[in-house]
């Protein structure tokens, strides 16, 4: 649809951008749900994210998604920051007030718990070990979310083990360090496998990893999405464990902002997926 001068407006910021599929995620949303809006990239060089930010109220956004390199950054450059965001340590949507203030969270986590109850909603997030590979800015959002929807143990698994002892220092108690040479032995009794590193994405490195002490009943998911179905998820597969895949993770945590921008709840439907996968 066409969009008129009371159109309601958002985006992303990043450097580069070229490579986000937020704007086809949130225009194809528009769309669909027939809203007078537009969502565009923006490219913001790391030195200029401040005064882009602070720019928003005075051009009439009503908010923005920040990507990398700027989730770390954004958090010092907001009026406000949620609790969860300051927990997981970065920003991923900001919303602009009516006053012009400027309010950030982060809803990574949330992407991940909606993308997995759709591909496992019986899973008990309580009834077995969660082994979590990797230990970065996906594996915060991811593993604060796994606390708040009731994990009872996290085994957490880094390259580098004094990153992996960070992150459990900054989130809790639950979690249990293990060397990245344990990482098959780790799996034995586990109730969830989450990869959140980029190992197994397209052009990164494979990871190298036995699945033989999984059980059969675990559910595997991984933070990746191109390809699609990772090496990882394509074993667990053919194991038959349940999988779930980053697509799915990227599509629902757009769903908070577009709600907070746009003034309507959307959803992520097959149309959705296919529209996505013909870019």
């Amino acid at each position: 649809m066409s969009i008129s001068g009371n159109a309601r407006l958002a985006g992303v910021m990043g450097w580069p951008i070229a490579h986000s599929l937020s704007p086809r995620i949130h225009n194809y949303w528009l769309r669909e749900l027939g809203i007078d809006g537009a969502y565009v990239p923006m490219a913001v060089a790391p030195e200029n994210l401040a005064d882009a930010l602070r720019a928003l109220p005075k051009l009439g956004f009503t908010g923005v998604n920040i990507t990398i390199p700027h989730k770390q950054a954004a958090l010092m450059a907001l009026d406000h920051v949620d609790d969860l965001a300051m927990r997981i340590g970065a920003v991923n949507t900001v919303t602009v007030g009516s006053d012009g203030a400027l309010t950030g969270t982060n809803t990574d986590g949330f992407g991940f718990i909606e993308n997995l109850r759709d591909h496992a909603p019986g899973l008990d997030l309580a009834s077995g070990p969660v082994v979590v590979l990797g230990a970065g800015g996906a594996a915060r959002g991811i593993i604060a979310a796994l606390m708040d929807a009731g994990a009872g143990e996290i085994r957490l698994l880094n390259r580098t083990r004094v990153r992996a002892e960070v992150l459990a220092a900054d989130l809790g108690e639950i979690m249990q360090i293990l060397d990245w040479d344990e990482r098959a032995a780790a799996l034995q009794g586990a109730g969830l496998l989450v990869n959140t590193t980029s190992l197994g994405m397209t052009g990164a490195g494979a990871l190298d990893l036995s699945l033989d002490a999984l059980p059969a009943a675990a559910t595997v998911a991984d933070a990746v999405y191109t390809p699609l179905e990772t090496p990882l998820l394509a074993a667990a597969r053919g194991r038959g464990n349940i999988t779930a895949g980053g697509l799915g993770m990227l599509l629902h945590q757009a769903r908070p902002g577009f709600a907070a921008w746009f003034g309507t709840e959307p959803q992520v439907t097959p149309e959705l997926v296919a529209h996505i996968l013909d870019s």
